[in-house]
């Protein structure tokens, strides 16, 4: 009897086991909308930017303000409230240290005014940037929203809800607990501390848990029938002097009398001078396609005169008789991409990457969304000759997406999925659902290149074959024009992923994390460790990761770590590297370890935070970040003929016929 219990025991929980590991590839809900809000001659849009009223929530009790109903009246008649700008995280705003670390709910809410007209014969949306990590919104005290996935926008018609000619009040609660079946993961956890008990957040993921309204607000008028979606996708000619455009439009109604009709639109595509150059008239299947001759294609930058080339598309929605019942317009890169097992390709010719990771990350506001910060990242991107950047580990404000491709730089975009493990059914399902979110939001942007379905995953854990096997091949159902690839820190050895990716993208810090200081520990290492991915996958191959931190203003000779001496060296030694890989002509890019300084949780590893950055927090220069633009641009002069900036080498003296460098007609 005893025997077949433990059997039984045994069996049980081998079943409850095989169980865990039994992943289904399930139907995700797909979202529908989120056009940029942009005003036209049907459409309006106001901000609700501003300072808000803030609460946060008791740790221990946050549900309080659901079940005392906060939401029902002003926040300050339940509770004493503070100002908090939005957009912004809201925990270094204060002095308070309970709020900077604060894990749970937190509340906003503001007061705001509708015009009499907008209750007229239209619809008005509500729509929000980003909330970390799950939003719950309410308009004069009644539900409007829900939504989960940080770093994703969301919107939802608030029309019924709002109050025309008069005030009215939003409450937003925002909850930043991450578990191990939310995207990125954490964990939750009770702690013993001086008082009593606290709440600890802990997550793997080296990058500060910042939470807030980090982007903007928008309420947006349309017409009760209006252009919901519009989805682009471009090509070229052989000799790229021809563009297509082909393009697919949804619409939403409600009229009786529009729902009725049947509806059309016309297209038109005008260049930077505002001059026609394509257009076009669809039928009721709103589907189809523009020419345009001698097209102008959207390049990088650094690989053509005239980067970031963009056109405007009109789009003109009709009823039955003339009838005018939506305008929105949008801008279009025409370009190409394609790719083998060796080579990534733009327009037709071939890609090699120069970048960063990065951080939206920045003193005081955090992650939200900042345009100053914006326009002087993009400058220092173009200062520095890089062409490409990963949104390291997120998607990236929709204002920054814009800005790359006016600029020409090229983007790996990246889900909220680090450090994945556990792999299960709830998460997956998550998982997928920011990809569809990710891919619906930025399918239109030139900038966009690839798609990066998670970084350092735990490929090497069992399950990790099916899982991102149901991952990849889910992304390719959203989008089949761009490659996919994930940035793997396991070894090729241990890897499950890599077979389902269309690029290899690996992260390594050797001589930091890895044979600390050991300088004469870094080129063969990464010479090897590429190859042997390529060996193993028969891909392209780039570098996702690499680098050292640094202390600003810190200098020792010999260069010893934490140095700005150990930062230049440890590129330099990759540089050489990176230079043999180049001639196998499988090694497709090299991206730096960080673009600036940022912010990450409480550890004596980390000075204030991750000093990686080749830019100090306030985005000001180390060291290396000169070495760096040294090499960017004389790689964009070898692999694109680019011209290089006069002041790329500081003059040194003229001594005749020596070998001495002082100007940049030594590269």
């Amino acid at each position: 009897m005893a025997f077949s219990l433990s059997s039984l025991f045994l069996v049980c929980y081998i079943l409850k086991f095989t169980l865990a590991l039994i992943i289904l590839n399930k139907e995700i809900e797909t979202s529908r909308g989120m056009l940029y809000p942009r005003e036209s001659e049907t459409r309006e849009v106001r901000t609700l930017d501003g300072i808000w009223n803030f609460v946060r929530s008791d740790e221990t009790n946050p549900t309080q303000g659901i079940r005392d109903g906060w939401f029902k009246d002003d926040l300050s008649k339940s509770m004493p409230t503070i100002p908090m700008p939005v957009p912004a995280s809201y925990n270094d705003i204060t002095t308070e240290q309970a709020l900077r670390d604060h894990v749970g709910t937190v509340w906003y809410d503001r007061k705001f005014f509708v015009p009499r007209s907008w209750g007229q014969d239209q619809r008005v949306w509500l729509r929000f940037g980003s909330v970390h990590y799950e939003a719950f919104v309410w308009i004069n005290g009644r539900s409007a929203v829900k939504h989960e996935m940080g770093h994703l926008p969301f919107e939802t018609e608030v029309t019924h809800l709002l109050k025309y000619g008069a005030e009215n009040r939003i409450t937003v609660m925002c909850d930043n607990a991450l578990i191990q079946t939310t995207v990125p993961q954490g964990k939750i956890s009770e702690m013993a501390n001086d008082d009593g008990v606290t709440i600890i957040q802990s997550y793997t993921f080296d990058f500060f848990n910042y939470a807030g309204i980090h982007r903007s607000v928008h309420l947006y008028t349309t017409p009760k029938t209006f252009i919901e979606e519009v989805e682009i996708k471009t090509n070229l000619s052989e000799n790229n002097t021809v563009g297509t455009v082909d393009y697919s439009i949804t619409v939403n109604g409600t009229a009786a009398n529009e729902a009725e009709n049947t509806l059309f639109a016309r297209l038109q595509i005008y260049n930077r001078e505002g001059v026609q150059v394509a257009n076009v008239t669809s039928d009721s299947k709103l589907v189809g396609s523009l020419q345009v001759d001698n097209v102008k294609p959207w390049w990088p930058y650094l690989m053509h005169s005239d980067p970031g080339y963009l056109y405007e598309l009109e789009i003109r929605l009709y009823a039955a008789k003339e009838q005018l019942l939506d305008v929105y317009r949008l801008k279009v890169g025409i370009r190409t991409l394609s790719w083998t097992n060796t080579t990534f390709l733009i327009n037709g010719k071939p890609i090699y990457f120069r970048g960063f990771g990065r951080h939206e990350d920045a003193d005081v506001r955090g992650r939200g969304l900042d345009n100053a910060l914006m326009a002087r990242d993009f400058n220092l991107l173009k200062w520095i000759g890089a062409n490409a950047y990963r949104t390291s580990h997120y998607p990236y404000s929709e204002e920054s997406m814009q800005f790359a491709d006016q600029h020409g730089i090229m983007i790996i975009d990246e889900c909220p999925s680090v450090d994945t493990e556990n792999f299960n059914q709830v998460l997956l399902d998550r998982h997928k659902s920011s990809l569809e979110q990710l891919v619906h939001r930025d399918r239109n942007h030139p900038s966009v290149v690839m798609w990066s379905i998670a970084n350092e995953p735990r490929t090497g854990q069992v399950n990790a074959d099916t899982y991102f096997q149901f991952v990849a091949n889910y992304t390719r159902s959203l989008d089949s024009t761009r490659p996919i690839t994930a940035a793997i820190a396991v070894p090729s050895n241990d890897d499950k992923a890599g077979r389902h990716l269309d690029i290899i993208s690996f992260n390594r810090y050797n001589a930091w994390y890895s044979n600390t200081g050991r300088l004469d520990m870094v080129t063969q290492r990464v010479i090897s460790e590429a190859t042997g991915w390529n060996k193993k996958y028969d891909k392209p191959v780039l570098m996702s990761e690499y680098g050292a931190d640094t202390l600003e203003g810190l200098h020792l000779q010999p260069a010893f770590v934490w140095s700005e001496e150990f930062q230049t060296e440890v590129f330099s030694r990759h540089f050489k590297a990176f230079d043999a890989l180049r001639r196998q002509k499988w090694f497709i890019g090299e991206f730096v370890w960080n673009f600036a300084d940022f912010k990450t949780a409480q550890t004596y590893t980390r000075v204030g935070g991750n000093k990686k950055g080749v830019f100090t927090r306030a985005r000001q220069p180390k060291a290396a970040a000169h070495l760096l633009r040294q090499r960017y641009f004389a790689l964009g002069r070898e692999v694109d003929q680019c011209n290089v900036p006069n002041d790329l080498f500081t003059y040194i003296a003229d001594v005749g016929g020596s070998n001495v460098k002082h100007d940049s007609t030594d590269l």
